[in-house]
């Protein structure tokens, strides 16, 4: 006899991450490959965080600050929130489970989303056997709608990733607004905001104050995508007093390291590096869809750091560019099985990306 697992998490089907530059390299015997399939930074991090990331290494032999105390409080007030309405965490996916962890936990609960949507929050919601409720999309945009009224009484928690990954679309100010009211208030709702960087602010939900009012609602944010982080795992929680409280009862001690705290700290403050990352963003934004269109390609229009590429077989397409090493993100197991994700680059990698798509295009007839 051996220990058996739960039945839910035998079945569970994992996370599927981008592949690494190194793994492609050997696995292919290339020299120089390209990723553009996790919607990283291509500029690299923050200089002041490496900076400061370097500074913190002399340091590692102590625990770090359990309650990341500086960086609650610098977080804090660029929000112009309390440090009470800040929690830090792993990366936002371990906020994102210890929201679960926390206000779900019986096997008659059920959490809701629109989908395709993140996909963590049904891995998450599965591995502690609690069933998903997910709604579709309208024009390609989370159909709030339809998920308001998804919602029963055995609801505990609803998602809503806004920029919507791996769409790339966004939910405006007023539409979010009047479904955060229709959701009853004994359901927690998690506005997931890891693009928000990215999002044009005229029509973007600023729900910072209003979240730390309401005690039903949370939003999530990372340093992962426009801070360059995503290597050192560090994501944050804005909400009600109680809320973060919960959260911080449930998280393990030093669950963000010393490194990962101090890289935060100074990215903060590094302007220039944010500058220039939304300036590369937007430029490579319009060299691809300018080439798409020229190309006669379907894409979804974004409000992120990356685009959704109709393409035809998109693990076919996949293997084809990988060959070229070209790492890009099929979308299968988002039931999006003729698209691509593929992340905004350097503008040599951007020119690399269109060449090769535009050869395997002529080569498999695609996009049909």
């Amino acid at each position: 006899m051996i220990p058996l697992p739960k039945k839910h998490i035998i079945s569970l089907n994992p996370y599927s991450p981008g592949k690494p530059i190194e793994e492609v390299k050997r696995e292919l015997g290339l020299k120089k490959v390209i990723k553009m399939a996790s919607n990283e930074n291509p500029l690299g991090p923050s200089p002041l965080a490496l900076k400061a990331a370097y500074k913190a290494l002399k340091k590692v032999h102590l625990y770090p600050e359990s309650g990341s105390y500086y960086l609650c409080r610098k977080l804090a007030a660029s929000l112009n929130v309390k440090p009470e309405n800040i929690c830090l965490g792993n990366g936002s996916n371990e906020l994102i489970l210890l929201a679960i962890h926390s206000y779900a936990s019986e096997p008659e609960d059920r959490i809701a989303y629109g989908f395709p949507s993140f996909i963590i929050y049904r891995i998450i919601a599965h591995s502690y056997g609690i069933k998903t409720i997910e709604t579709g999309l309208r024009n390609h945009r989370i159909d709030l709608e339809k998920l308001a009224g998804s919602l029963t009484e055995h609801t505990k928690i609803v998602f809503l990733c806004n920029p919507n990954n791996p769409m790339g679309t966004m939910n405006h100010r007023n539409e979010v607004a009047a479904f955060i009211e229709k959701v009853p208030s004994n359901v927690l709702t998690v506005m997931d905001e890891a693009y928000c960087e990215y999002a044009d602010k005229k029509t973007f939900p600023d729900l910072v104050k209003i979240s730390t009012e309401k005690p039903n609602l949370v939003i999530l944010r990372t340093f992962s995508k426009m801070y360059g982080l995503a290597g050192l795992r560090i994501g944050y929680a804005i909400g009600h007093k109680s809320i973060i409280e919960t959260l911080n009862k449930a998280r393990q001690p030093f669950n963000v390291n010393s490194i990962a705290q101090s890289a935060a700290l100074a990215a903060l403050d590094d302007l220039k590096h944010v500058k220039r990352t939304l300036e590369t963003n937007a430029e490579g934004i319009d060299y691809i869809v300018s080439n798409l269109r020229r190309m006669g390609v379907e894409f979804i229009p974004t409000s992120t750091n990356f685009i959704l590429i109709k393409t035809g077989d998109s693990k076919k397409f996949f293997d084809m560019l990988l060959e070229k090493g070209i790492i890009v993100r099929p979308m299968g197991s988002y039931g999006l099985n003729e698209y691509i994700r593929v992340t905004v680059g350097l503008p040599s990698e951007n020119r690399n990306f269109i060449r090769n798509l535009e050869v395997v295009m002529s080569l498999t007839g695609g996009n049909k």
